[in-house]
């Protein structure tokens, strides 16, 4: 890589070029309810951003998809899976602030983080259909903790870490500004609807099985376990095209 490469690099990884340091760091760290370009509020911004968040968070994944299959365990599988998935999500917003999102955009980070992730979840889908194959009609017991699995489920998802290098990286410009609260505020709208929407998810296909029996718990586990499998081929068959391009 050349000088021009980091020069770049620095461009995306600092918000205050361009700017002295004191004033650029005031401007950062004063809240403020309105833009400094006076064309919105905190509040629409948020409602802006929220929409998008939920654009991505309703669109169905690995983490959907191990959400429902795990809640045979639990009601509350889908919290936990969404903290582990915020331990991973929220320094990576402040990563993506100062330019972690260009190594993001990096080929051979993209093609390691699809085949980690590709064998990770076709681990799970095979492991989801097992446990289908030999289950009873009781929740299951598993000795993986629920927020280690949101932890790797979030860093080996090549689509998750690219999405805020780009969608992301742009409301997080926009957030920063209204300041460092309206930073914070964004981070935490962004990941409570992660949250709410992994602890319903959870809540209601655990109760499901109250209701239609131990064949709707069968059901899905077998769906959830397809579609990790489904995504565990999209990722590995994405990490490697362009190594045959």
């Amino acid at each position: 890589m050349g000088t021009g490469y980091f020069s770049r690099l620095r461009k995306v990884a600092c918000p205050l070029n361009g700017t002295s340091k004191p004033d650029a760091w005031r401007g950062i760290l004063t809240p403020t309810n309105r833009r400094r370009d006076g064309n919105a509020t905190v509040g629409t911004f948020l409602l802006g951003a929220i929409l998008v968040s939920l654009s991505g968070v309703f669109a169905p994944g690995p983490m959907t998809a191990v959400t429902v299959g795990e809640a045979t365990r639990s009601p509350h599988v889908g919290a936990w899976i969404a903290i582990g998935h915020g331990i991973i999500e929220i320094p990576l917003m402040i990563g993506v602030l100062y330019g972690f999102g260009a190594v993001l955009n990096l080929p051979l980070a993209q093609t390691l983080i699809g085949l980690v992730g590709g064998l990770f979840l076709l681990f799970m889908g095979i492991n989801m259909l097992r446990t289908f194959r030999h289950m009873e009609v009781k929740p299951q017991t598993s000795t993986r903790p629920p927020i280690m699995t949101g932890i790797v489920l979030s860093a080996a998802n090549p689509y998750f870490l690219v999405w805020w290098a780009t969608v992301g990286a742009t409301l997080i410009v926009k957030s920063v500004g209204f300041g460092i609260l309206g930073f914070a505020l964004f981070a935490v709208a962004h990941w409570l609807c992660d949250f709410l929407w992994c602890y319903f998810l959870s809540a209601v296909s655990y109760h499901g099985r109250s209701v239609f029996g131990g064949t709707f718990q069968r059901v899905i586990l077998v769906v959830s376990g397809v579609g990790l499998l489904f995504f565990s081929g999209k990722f590995l068959f994405d990490a490697v095209r362009p190594l045959f391009s």
